[in-house]
């Protein structure tokens, strides 16, 4: 493997949070006494003691190759101190393999937090481990039967048994409006009750779960993992059926509890020059400013033809300038160290500042410290 050393060279290992009693971290309050901090204290605690590369690489999910750690995925979850994996085929054999590996992964990690360790189990054609665990069914099966609670049945059940392989972090469910396997329905207010039961599921198995793929894939007439795809609906017909499913997603609670994946589709009525993964007006703008999304944004992977506008030093950058919290890198470990690179060098010239990175890591951190107090219930 080609290692290209980051561009900053001197991080360092986190310092551990001191625990006192059985109730967790603390810190004096106003008078003197201890008090239990909040997860927003625990977060811009830990968000202090990082260094610019380790801030950076929270930005960061990567693939990676084989069944156990060698020495390639050993260097980059140290010398990238990556935020996360997604994990594939190539990763997963046997059951007890499967949770050997995301036990090694999180031994493996820089310091603290935890890694997210994710998945793609959408069931029907997009699932993982079939050998190891029984598929669910596809979205449509479960939106044919026109019960919502199944979705929460399925979500919860899916959850609880990656979270026994050590996977806290499944990309489903599929929030788009169409009449394909991955979508619930073409009736986007049927859609939103099914992927509200479904978020609700995977909370109650402790696992986290994402919204997929902002603003809507289910015009997209193309495959984004082999060409670019546009797609010309206008805002009206957008906010109408698209839209309407993470509209009503926006107000349901507790937002580190489910991402917001962001698909590589140019829509023209939001952005005429950029998909979406690289468009402010459609992360920014629309998902944050207008529709209120506190949470974490992740881009859909890119490595996939769609996203082949810009080298991948460049291509992270503008993500997370227009909005991306977490980078996906899926493949290639020259891919994914030039994606590290580049967001680094952004940082240290002052092209990205400090607070804007600090604000997506602090999401990540408290999506992470979420994960925690849901395996502590």
């Amino acid at each position: 493997m080609k290692r290209k050393l980051p561009f900053f060279l001197a991080a360092l290992l986190f310092t551990m949070l001191a625990l006192t009693g059985c109730g967790g971290p603390t810190r004096a309050g106003t008078g003197g006494a201890a008090h239990e901090m909040t997860s927003e204290e625990r977060a811009d605690a830990m968000l202090a003691r990082m260094t610019p590369a380790e801030k950076i690489g929270q930005l960061l999910m990567i693939g990676v190759h084989g069944t156990e750690l060698d020495e390639d995925s050993r260097f980059m979850l140290s010398e990238y101190a990556v935020g996360g994996v997604i994990l594939y085929d190539r990763n997963l054999e046997m059951a007890d393999g499967v949770r050997g590996f995301t036990t090694e992964l999180q031994e493996a990690r820089h310091g603290e937090p935890p890694l997210f360790i994710a998945i793609d189990e959408e069931g029907g054609p997009v699932v993982r481990m079939q050998d190891i665990l029984p598929p669910p069914p596809a979205q449509s099966e479960i939106g044919a039967k026109g019960d919502t609670a199944l979705a929460r049945v399925w979500a919860r059940d899916t959850g609880k048994k990656l979270r026994s392989f050590g996977i806290n972090l499944n990309f489903a469910p599929v929030a788009d409006v169409g009449d394909g396997a991955r979508c619930y329905s073409d009736d986007a207010d049927q859609v939103a009750g099914f992927v509200r039961e479904a978020v609700a599921g995977y909370e109650e198995a402790g696992i986290l779960c994402t919204l997929k793929h902002f603003p809507g894939l289910g015009k997209g007439e193309a495959d984004t993992h082999l060409e670019s795809v546009v797609v010309n609906a206008d805002r009206e017909t957008l906010e109408a059926e698209d839209l309407v499913p993470f509209r009503a997603m926006m107000g349901q609670g507790n937002q580190r509890r489910f991402f917001v994946m962001v698909s590589h589709i140019l829509y023209t009525a939001l952005d005429e020059n950029h998909p979406a993964s690289l468009s402010k007006a459609v992360m920014t703008s629309l998902l944050r400013d207008e529709l209120g999304w506190q949470g974490v944004v992740v881009t859909d992977d890119m490595e996939m033809a769609a996203a082949d506008i810009f080298p991948f030093e460049e291509l992270g950058v503008r993500a997370v300038e227009a909005g991306a919290d977490l980078v996906l890198v899926c493949h290639e470990y020259e891919h994914e160290q030039d994606v590290y690179n580049g967001l680094l060098k952004a940082l240290q010239s002052g092209r990205l500042s400090e607070k804007r990175v600090d604000d997506s890591v602090r999401r990540i951190l408290l999506a992470k410290l979420a994960l925690e107090e849901n395996a502590a219930k």
